[in-house]
């Protein structure tokens, strides 16, 4: 009975020996040798039999990836808009034991941008609120592999970002542009993104193009387990806080305004009875002031509350429109006392019948309506002053009474 336990025992573990030798993979024999190309020494570390893609590099712990950013351009459609174009490049390194090979060869470095699809990568997922703009460029990335079993990894990113902004305030606010990195398949146990260990994870290129954006500031960190897209898989924040050129706004809005303003109170400095000068001005500078206003808020986003340039296009518009009732008002109200007057001097000024035949003698020797008459009688002379106004042939002795036995 012992016989043949032991026969069993004996027999299970040949066949379990025999199984674990067909499963491991079979060594190629490889010489690193000075004479190969780093397409033979990528080719043999990547042989299927012993380099599978699909597994995770072999680590203790979840895998670290190492992840800088090099800002390329920075470009928005106009001054006003919320929408940020950012064309950079994300590099990625990790470690694969895999990968090492001996330091026997003339390569310390080998290029893997034929082998892409051949050595594992990690699945990054990119989150933000815009799109992805497609490259033109048909190689977009670069991958080399060290000696030690370092890759790294290269890919030109262009992102179109729609930003978060305070129209509040506009255009004295600072646009926020956000976006996150994070692995698809790998939660935190299995994968961890990290920023690089330098003071450099967000790098200004010396090249840096920009185009009505001007990045004011940045900051990156780990995305909080509340903030980011799912709280168990790894992820890493880039913030991006843009400012507006103020000069731009002065003086393509502020300044015209405050000319257009001041402009329409020319019209206090002019005579109340000045009615076509007054007109042409005030109408001129409000439909100017109109066309300027509508021309710019095309170009703000629709909003639904109050916004700092709907304030100030009110205000404006107020002055300007505050000028134009006060011409209409003053007009109205010297039209009304100036026939009030004329009424008034009617009525004083009205005389007889009698009066009027007693001086008619008078205003037949005065040939004309002249300011002043000499009237001459022997050796007296008499100066009239004749004065036309309200009432008519209204005449004043200037210095001398007039009595009626005295003119002829």
């Amino acid at each position: 009975m012992n016989f043949s336990k032991l026969l069993y025992v004996s027999i299970l573990c040949v066949s379990i020996l025999k199984y674990s030798e067909s499963v491991q993979p079979k060594e190629v024999p490889f010489k690193f040798e000075n004479g190969k190309s780093d397409k033979h020494i990528l080719d043999h570390l990547l042989n299927t039999d012993i380099y599978d893609k699909r597994l995770l590099p072999p680590s203790y712990g979840p895998s670290i990836v190492n992840v800088s950013v090099v800002l390329f351009t920075l470009s928005s459609p106009d001054e006003s808009s919320l929408k940020y174009d950012i064309e950079f490049l994300l590099q990625q390194e990790w470690y694969d034991s895999r990968l090492k090979y001996p330091n026997q060869t003339a390569f310390s470095v080998l290029n893997g941008i034929h082998h892409q699809g051949d050595i594992w990568l990690p699945d990054t997922n990119f989150h933000m609120h815009g799109d992805f703009k497609p490259s033109q460029r048909p190689i977009r990335f670069t991958l080399n592999v060290y000696n030690d079993g370092r890759v790294e990894y290269t890919t030109r990113r262009h992102l179109m970002l729609v930003c978060e902004g305070s129209m509040k305030i506009f255009p004295f606010d600072q646009p926020l542009c956000t976006f996150s990195m994070e692995s698809i398949s790998y939660e935190k146990s299995d994968l961890k993104y990290v920023w690089k260990e330098d003071n450099f994870v967000l790098i200004k290129s010396p090249n840096l193009k920009t185009s009505n954006a001007y990045l004011e500031r940045n900051r990156t960190y780990e995305c909080a387990s509340t903030g980011s897209w799912r709280g168990n898989y790894s992820c890493l924040q880039v913030e991006l806080i843009f400012s507006r050129d103020r000069t731009f706004y002065f003086a393509t809005i502020f300044i015209p305004g405050l000319i257009l303003v001041t402009s329409s109170f020319i019209t206090f400095f002019l005579e109340w009875d000045a009615v076509p000068a007054r007109t042409i001005i005030g109408v001129t500078t409000m439909l100017n002031y109109f066309t300027t206003s509508n021309s710019f808020r095309r170009t703000l986003p629709d909003v639904a509350n109050l916004t700092a340039m709907n304030v100030w296009d009110g205000v404006c518009m107020c002055f300007v429109f505050a000028s134009f009732i006060e011409f209409v008002i003053v007009n109205c109200t010297g039209r009304r006392n100036v026939k009030s007057n004329i009424s008034s001097n009617a009525g004083s000024c009205s005389i007889s019948k009698g009066m009027q035949m007693y001086f008619g003698h008078v205003n037949a020797l005065t040939k004309s309506a002249s300011k002043y008459h000499n009237i001459t009688r022997g050796n007296q002379i008499l100066d009239l002053k004749f004065r036309s106004g309200p009432c008519t042939h209204r005449l004043e002795n200037k210095g001398i009474q007039l009595h009626a036995h005295g003119v002829l």
